[in-house]
């Protein structure tokens, strides 16, 4: 373990390096998070460092650094803060979107937050002010999906904007700038990410085609597909 991780990080990552039950708990995290941010970037979510990942453990917010390339991150460069956004784990400096991070935690109950930079989420948060109801898992971010109205990236206010698109909502698109996910875990909030970009890339193929109107469904036909979604998979 590098001396910057006993330097001046406090009792929490104190905690973390002598394999105290919550340690491993945020070490167990910390891989799935990173695991998350490389697999966006192998699915075409993200180039480079664009986008970033975050998941709750306890008080304590796991999120990627800024300007670090993902597949550099080792167990050794955990980052993490509080819900007031103070480091409590790590010395590199956390992403630049952590007031919209800690936005979402703090709305509702969200374990686990992923925001990308996807090529078709993008293009359609530039053309309407809500994805058009083009399928039916509209419903598995809780109805049409709104877009945030566009604000400086990092800021309080991009934070706030999105809180307010995301109510009674699962995900959202950031104006000209990408997409916002959230869910109980890493894999559900990336499984919403992939799908709000299918969905976008679905609109704007049948948009484009000449002549023709995409057939939307109706708010009606949304709720029922929520309704049956919610029995959909295993039974525990």
């Amino acid at each position: 373990m590098s001396e910057r991780r006993h330097s001046g990080q406090g009792d929490r990552a104190a905690r973390y390096i002598q394999g105290t039950e919550g340690g491993r708990d945020e070490a167990r995290a910390w891989d799935a998070l990173v695991a998350t941010a490389r697999r966006s970037v192998a699915d075409g979510l993200v180039v480079g460092t664009s986008g970033n990942v975050s998941v709750r453990v306890g008080d304590t917010v796991l999120v990627t650094p800024s300007g670090v390339p993902y597949d550099r991150l080792t167990p050794d460069d955990i980052t993490g803060v509080d819900l007031s956004g103070r480091q409590v784990l790590g010395s590199l400096v956390p992403t630049s979107e952590l007031p919209m991070h800690l936005a979402v935690y703090r709305a509702g109950d969200a374990r686990a937050v992923v925001h990308t930079h996807a090529v078709h989420a993008t293009a359609v948060s530039t053309l309407v002010p809500e994805l058009p109801t083009i399928h039916y898992m509209t419903a598995a971010l809780g109805g049409p999906v709104r877009v945030a109205p566009y604000a400086p990236y990092g800021t309080e206010q991009l934070a706030e904007n999105v809180r307010l698109a995301l109510v009674d909502r699962t995900g959202c698109l950031l104006q000209n700038h990408g997409t916002l996910t959230h869910g109980a875990t890493l894999d559900q909030a990336y499984d919403r990410t992939a799908q709000l970009e299918w969905m976008c890339r679905l609109w704007l193929t049948a948009s484009s085609v000449p002549g023709l109107t995409p057939h939307l469904l109706t708010a009606g036909q949304v709720a029922e597909a929520g309704e049956r979604l919610r029995g959909y998979g295993q039974r525990a």
